[in-house]
Order: C-alpha cells, then sequence, then structure tokens
C-alpha cells in the first residue's frame, strides 16, 4: 500500500440544514478534518452557508433533497406528488413508499431537481462540481434516470454511488437499519449502469453506512478505508491512485424549533451523534493516519 496514492473526498453532509450545523461544518473544515461539503439548498440556513462556504473557501456540491421538508420549486408547493397532505415531502421511508406505488411523477422529480440546482448556482455563484442525494434517492429506481438526466444536461460531472465494501460485516449496525442499507446498496448496483450511459463519474471507494452517528470512531474509519483499499487493490493490482468519498455528519446539535428544511430539525439532528461525529473527525490520531497511509484529502475537482 506504501507507493499508492489515496485521494479522500471528506464530504459533509446536510450543509444549510441550521446555523449549528454550519457552524460545526466549518469548525470541521477549518481543522483539515473534511475536505467538501453538500448544501441543502432547502435548508433552513443555506444561504448562510453558501456565505459561509465562500468566505472559507470550502468546496462545496449540492445534497438533492426530495424527502425532507420543502420543494424550493414555487409551482410544486401546492397539489404535487411529491408532497404528503401536510404539505411536505414523503419522507426518507415514505418518499420510498410512494415511488414503489408508483404515485410520484417523474416530471415533477425532474423539476424540482433543476429548481435546486438552479436555486444552488444562485446562492453559490456557480454549478455544484458534485450532486448527491439526501437519504440517497438519487439512487432509486425511475428517479435515477432523471437524476442522470439532470446532471449531463447542467454538466455535472460527479456524484455518489453508496455501494459501501464491507457492509455486509458490520455486525454492530442493527437489523432495521441494515435492512435499509441493504435497500441502498442494491438500488445502487442498479444505478451503475444508468449513471454510466450519462458519462458521470464518482469515486473509486464509497465509505459512510458503517461509520456514522454512534458507529463512527477512529478505529471504524480507519479500518474502513484500510479494508477498501486491500479489496480493491486486490481486483486492481496495477492502480496506482485509488479515490474514496467517505460521507460524514458532523455539527452541533440542532436545537428545535431553529433548523430543518421547512418542518423543523428531525431527531437525527438534534441528536449528540452530530458532536460525536464531529469531535471523532478532528482527532489528531486520524489526520497521522492519513498522512503515514499517503492519503491526501480533496474535493472533486481535484480528482
Amino acid at each position: 500500500l506504501r507507493m499508492l496514492q489515496v485521494k479522500l473526498i471528506v464530504t459533509g453532509d446536510d450543509f444549510g440544514y441550521c446555523p449549528r450545523r454550519n457552524q460545526g461544518i466549518v469548525d470541521c473544515f477549518l481543522a483539515g478534518a473534511i475536505s467538501n461539503v453538500s448544501l441543502l439548498v432547502n435548508g433552513s440556513a443555506a444561504a448562510d452557508a453558501a456565505k459561509l462556504a465562500r468566505r472559507h473557501n470550502i468546496p462545496i456540491g449540492l445534497h438533492a433533497n426530495l424527502s425532507e421538508g420543502s420543494p424550493v420549486c414555487e409551482v410544486l408547493e401546492t397539489n404535487s406528488s411529491l408532497l404528503n397532505q401536510d404539505g411536505f415531502f414523503h419522507g426518507k421511508m415514505g418518499f420510498r413508499t410512494a415511488l414503489s406505488k408508483g404515485l410520484l411523477n417523474m416530471s415533477e422529480v425532474k423539476q424540482e431537481l433543476k429548481a435546486q440546482v438552479e436555486l444552488f448556482h444562485e446562492l453559490t455563484g456557480h454549478l455544484p462540481p458534485h450532486m448527491d442525494g439526501h437519504q440517497h434517492v438519487h439512487v432509486l429506481p425511475e428517479v435515477r434516470h432523471v437524476f442522470a438526466e439532470v446532471l449531463e444536461e447542467y454538466g455535472i460531472k460527479y456524484t455518489r454511488v453508496p455501494i459501501e465494501p464491507g457492509l455486509h460485516n458490520c455486525d454492530w449496525i442493527p437489523p432495521s437499519l441494515m435492512d435499509f442499507y441493504l435497500g441502498v446498496e442494491e438500488d445502487s448496483f442498479n444505478t451503475v449502469d444508468v449513471f454510466t450511459k450519462h458519462g458521470i463519474r464518482w469515486p473509486d471507494i464509497y465509505i459512510g453506512l458503517s461509520t456514522m452517528g454512534r458507529n463512527m470512531s477512529v478505529s471504524s474509519i480507519r479500518s474502513a478505508i484500510d479494508s477498501a483499499i486491500l479489496g480493491l487493490t486486490a481486483k486492481a493490482p496495477q492502480s496506482r491512485t485509488v479515490t474514496i468519498e467517505l460521507m460524514v455528519h458532523p455539527g452541533y446539535p440542532s436545537v428545535p424549533p431553529v433548523g430543518g428544511c421547512g418542518e423543523g430539525p428531525d431527531d437525527f439532528s438534534q441528536s449528540w451523534e452530530r458532536l460525536h461525529e464531529l469531535q471523532t473527525l478532528i482527532k489528531p490520531e486520524l489526520q497521522s493516519h492519513y498522512k503515514s497511509r499517503n492519503i491526501q484529502l480533496c474535493s472533486f475537482k481535484d480528482l
């Protein structure tokens, strides 16, 4: 592994969710612990997040959101298939249920995704170099095709395909969560051809499900990275550079009613797990591990 150059993108998701999330993400970036962020443009603190990214020169992409809060496309604010009876998106599982019942209009999905790209452009002054999906909606059946079309239309080159090597060996993940993760994995496998056909790219390795929240530790990140690199180099021994995206959710816990994407902050956002991620990521022993493994932190535009 010594000769191998590893480019690691550590992406802080949900930038723009609330002021305390923004502050935690910025603190992480300034500590050299994350190298990239993903913006929720319908987050209550999205405009502030975009300003912070500009001020601190933080590489920023779009965290497309179809599942939490309110749409940004005004046309879809009333009687759209994307909304429940309360006028909000259907939720992480609700979105999947509505989709499987054939209740979601894909042209409305496309309309909302384009509106989010446009709003991102308005807030940041540029198009997103990368775009992924909040709660992994972008790899779902039907949605994946529309998502790929939008990326191709705007010339957005990079995305995230959440297939995590070693996920099946993570016996600390509770069964209900593991079921969700395995669903995400299956959807991702079925998305690869679609994204490839549209000329969209993503890093060689994705890590983030097994290291989320309370499961994050210096050793869980270290072993996830090491075993993923070993697995990849076993398959392709001649490769010189390996690219990895590590998805993280650092922040200071949200304090309601502030935050969220229109309906206030969710449980994960208010939990100690966000702070736990922040505190783990900034640990010096993690940084020194990166150095010892020739791992260079970067963003998508450095690939």
